[in-house]
């Protein structure tokens, strides 16, 4: 028995309140170490009366560790609890206290992890409205113009390729307008990046945090945007940037011009008490002088930004905030940002922009969900690149859906491409049957997919600016099939309860991925054959006759004992057991 590989850790991913009458207890072991895992619990304070022993099931695995949890449902959670072992002959307890060949029972609050209680204002809920939600991203500035007397001087041709600091018009009327696209694409939930005034294209350097910029339009503007789409079932989230500002920002220029006789010095993380940019002497976004980073312990610029965020959900109506740079900012702030923003509306969701492992904000005290660019680069090198079989792919996915509690994995943001990146056709090398596989992996995933803006007609570029083109509105010029694929499998999102609430598994070969969502007796199989050779999938589900691709509608019946599926080279099906 691999003594050393074994993980569990109270309070924390390991062991967390799922609802306020439900426990999740997870335990990592050596791969394919155990023949069996058992929980062994019982009341901290009626110990030796109430013990109870169960089995954990396997949930996931990756490349060196198994991964294990059991669903705890009692009338009381001040519990205690410990890990009943079996490696073959051997049987060991796995306690707080360590290793131990006999529990002492005398001695148990001594010996097993705890539980202490489940307060309810600790339970990290999710909005409601997320699990069914596909989102859409759209770089505001390049979606589509539709107001032109808006629009900034010196304009580029909507058709030209971009440059850093190119302008092209795009606004917020001109999502308003093309509201029909989306409703007819299916996506019921929109992520904007940011719309607030600012001197560039992109606007991540803001100059006034409580205006529209003007070549977006207005306040009333994003008003009737809100409630069009809410008219149409469709979320609006809003871009918030509190890591830094615009070097323009007044309270900024109030220090370049007083220096520390600046009542707003201590807004900003300044090395010495007046401003220079060579050498660099405050703290910035990378290391780019027009973007001071903010000081967000300074109690009147806190009170600035929450009000801020107050002002737009309360009086805009707006469903939630994807917070750039979220993970330098201190925890302290996001604490408060998520109380300000949860008693405004409960149902806001909080979406953190952080690239790794994001544990300490998930935790149900700051963010609810997080960009999921670990995920994204899976798909890069297994869809796009194929770099990794398909079994080094589901076995990353294991592990990375062990590193949050489930609640987190539930509202992902999951992406293939963003204007942080490449776009995925892009990395494909224009080999469209590689995006859509890796779509159809997407939008059957745990999580909320999201699709950046073009993606579905075919557009392509490279990193920043050549993903960040004009919305090719020419129709004839959209790949057409690629489209209605998109559409498909949003439909089959919305429609199919055990895509957006079942559990998920894997049971992939080399070269075929397999993934099941599994939601009361609803059963939907997914597989994908990134090879280039045909592939043969055999059921090994009980009571199954029949089995139907949900996309294409075919039927295989059961023959004797077998049903078998032969998956074409490139091709994928959503398969529905009946």
């Amino acid at each position: 028995m691999n003594i050393q590989a074994l993980c569990h850790i109270p309070k924390s991913n390991y062991a967390y309140a799922y609802k306020t009458d439900e426990l999740h207890i997870r335990l990592r072991t050596a791969k394919k170490d155990m023949s069996r895992v058992n929980i062994v619990f019982g009341y901290k304070f009626n110990w030796n009366n109430s013990l109870v022993k169960h089995a954990m099931r396997k949930l996931y695995e990756d490349e060196y560790f198994d991964y294990y949890q059991y669903e705890l449902h009692s009338k009381d959670y001040r519990i205690g609890y410990y890990f009943e072992l079996t490696s073959g002959e051997e049987i060991k307890y796995f306690t707080e206290a360590g290793i131990v060949m006999e529990f002492d029972h005398d001695l148990a609050h001594c010996y097993y992890f705890q539980y202490p209680y489940i307060n309810a204002i600790d339970v990290h809920k999710i909005p409601a409205w997320t699990k069914e939600t596909v989102f859409y991203q759209i770089f505001v500035e390049r979606f589509f113009n539709g107001d032109v007397k808006n629009s900034p001087p010196n304009l580029c041709a909507w058709e030209e390729e971009p440059k850093s600091k190119s302008f092209f018009g795009g606004d917020l009327r001109g999502i308003i307008e093309k509201l029909d696209h989306l409703s007819e694409l299916g996506i019921n939930g929109i992520y904007l990046t940011p719309i607030f005034a600012s001197p560039s294209n992109h606007k991540y350097d803001i100059t006034d945090y409580f205006e529209v910029d003007s070549y977006f339009g207005s306040k009333e503007t994003l008003k009737e945007l809100v409630d069009k789409a809410h008219e149409r079932g469709i979320r609006i989230v809003l871009d918030a940037v509190f890591n830094h500002c615009s070097d323009k920002f007044p309270p900024f220029l109030d220090v370049i011009e007083k220096g520390k006789d600046s009542r707003y010095l201590d807004w900003f993380h300044l090395h010495e008490n007046t401003i220079s940019t060579n050498p660099l002497n405050y703290e910035t976004f990378g290391y780019i002088s027009s973007m001071p980073k903010l000081n967000t312990t300074n109690p009147e610029l806190k009170q600035y930004l929450l009000d801020c965020v107050q002002y737009w959900t309360q009086e805009f109506g707006i469903d939630g905030w994807r917070l750039d740079v979220s993970d330098e900012i201190d925890h302290h702030f996001w604490r408060e940002f998520r109380a300000v923003l949860k008693e405004v509306n409960t149902e806001t969701i909080i979406i953190g922009e952080n690239w790794h492992n994001a544990l300490p904000w998930l935790m149900g005290d700051q963010f609810d969900s997080v960009m999921n660019y670990p995920v994204t680069k899976l798909c890069l090198d297994f869809f796009a690149k194929r770099q990794m079989d398909a079994i080094s792919f589901e076995q990353q996915l294991g592990g990375y859906l062990m590193r949050y509690p489930d609640q987190v994995n539930e509202v992902m943001l999951n992406l293939l491409d963003s204007h942080d990146t490449e776009r995925f056709l892009y990395s494909c090398e224009g080999q469209k049957e590689r995006l859509k596989a890796a779509a159809a992996f997407l939008f059957a995933y745990k999580g909320m997919p999201c699709t950046y803006y073009g993606t579905e007609i075919g557009m392509t570029g490279e990193y920043d600016p050549g993903c960040r083109r004009g919305f090719d509105w020419s129709q004839e010029n959209w790949d057409m099939e690629l489209l209605q694929s998109y559409k498909k499998l949003i439909r089959v999102r919305k429609e199919e309860p055990a895509i957006h609430y079942g559990d998920i598994s894997f049971s992939s070969t080399s070269k075929l991925f397999v993934m099941k969502r599994t939601y009361w007796d609803d059963r939907i199989i997914i597989l994908i054959n990134n090879s280039d050779e045909e592939q043969e999938y055999i059921f090994d589900e009980n009571h199954i006759s029949s089995a139907r691709e949900i996309l294409s509608g075919r039927v295989w019946m059961k023959e004797g004992e077998d049903l078998k599926i032969k998956v074409p080279s490139s091709h994928f099906f959503y398969i529905k057991l009946a």
